[in-house]
């Protein structure tokens, strides 16, 4: 596979002339991770990981194109039909020709005032895990982590109990659209290091950046 990271939480997998995006949301590329993509992975409604104007817009250009998501955003899709498919933690399926494993259930707490949504994990081939928005570790091994490093839910603490958890060969970031370059530099020099303590490899992508798997 080779995947290639966009802002924010937005990456795409591509694989044997297959494309899979994940968390197509407002502050990512979406034109260019969608074009000639075969399948879409949302793991929540917020729309940081999932522009839904942009995307119903593109789907109905791309007419092949499939959804998986949780239910909540299968009802803001609901002009698609049944190209959207509602996803529960625990299910398998194919997607754009790669085996899809769901995880999770609950995006990770903000504050006690603000309602928690539905987040799913999705583990591909059992090697890439996006969590979305929340710290749940898949009891299964994860050959490449998604890491969420800053978000109004967590602490760079939580951030580095999560990787260590998880134990993945290889970590790259999401989910750093809000941090500027000093913020960055302070989040990511706690994750090198921890990472490398616990037999993690941590490796920055910039947006547009690829690397094979």
């Amino acid at each position: 596979m080779r995947l290639t990271k966009y802002t924010h939480s937005c990456v795409r997998l591509d694989h044997d002339g297959h494309a899979l995006v994940i968390d197509p949301g407002m502050f990512s590329e979406v034109d260019v991770a969608m074009a000639g993509a075969d399948a879409v992975l949302i793991t929540h409604e917020h729309p940081d990981h999932v522009d839904v104007d942009t995307l119903t817009a593109i789907a109905e250009q791309q007419t092949e194109l499939l959804i998986w998501c949780p239910e909540s955003v299968r009802r803001q899709l609901y002009g698609l039909g049944e190209r959207v498919a509602a996803v529960e933690p625990g299910e398998s399926f194919d997607a754009a020709g790669l085996a899809v494993r769901a995880f999770g259930g609950q995006h990770e707490l903000i504050h006690a005032d603000v309602p928690v949504v539905a987040n799913v994990g999705f583990l591909i081939e059992d090697a890439v895990y996006h969590p979305g928005d929340s710290f749940s570790v898949p009891e299964v091994g994860v050959e490449t982590l998604l890491l969420p490093i800053h978000a109004p839910w967590s602490k760079v603490g939580e951030v580095l109990d999560f990787l260590i958890s998880v134990r993945a060969p290889r970590v790259h970031q999401i989910h750093d659209g809000l941090l500027n370059e000093r913020g960055m530099g302070v989040v990511e020099g706690h994750v090198d290091r921890v990472a490398q303590r616990y037999g993690s490899r941590f490796e920055h992508l910039d947006s547009g950046d690829s690397v094979d798997l």
